[in-house]
């Protein structure tokens, strides 16, 4: 088993910034991609990034490149999320998830087995 746990969410103006935290625990992660999502009232939820735990290479939808940056701390078995440029359109409940799958696959919520409660990101215009 995995445990996520997201932190850092918030309301903030439109332009500014937020890091999201995601510290996992439990079962060793080191093959696993750790991914972000993010679900808005009445919308599917959605890929936003990911990082792969053992070779650090990520992946950004394309409604995020150039403003949001994932990363990991191994030590801290933590993966963030830099949001800078934040727009009200960035709005929702944001997932950290981790699972194993193909990278044909990972930006589909259903190939992540573990995910962690959410974290509500508000951002006003």
């Amino acid at each position: 088993q995995v445990q996520l746990v997201e932190s850092g969410g918030g309301l903030v103006q439109a332009g500014g910034s937020l890091r999201l935290s995601c510290a996992a625990s439990g079962r060793t992660v080191s093959s696993y991609a750790m991914g972000w999502f993010r679900q808005a009232p009445g919308k599917e939820r959605e890929f936003v990034a990911l990082i792969r735990w053992s070779s650090g290479s990520t992946y950004y939808a394309d409604a995020v490149k150039g403003r949001f940056t994932i990363s990991r701390d191994n030590a801290k078995n933590t993966v963030l999320l830099q949001m800078n440029s934040l727009r009200p359109e960035d709005t929702a409940v944001y997932y950290c998830a981790a699972g194993d799958m193909a990278p044909a696959t990972q930006t589909q919520a259903r190939r992540y087995g573990y995910w962690g409660q959410g974290t509500q990101v508000s951002v006003s215009s």
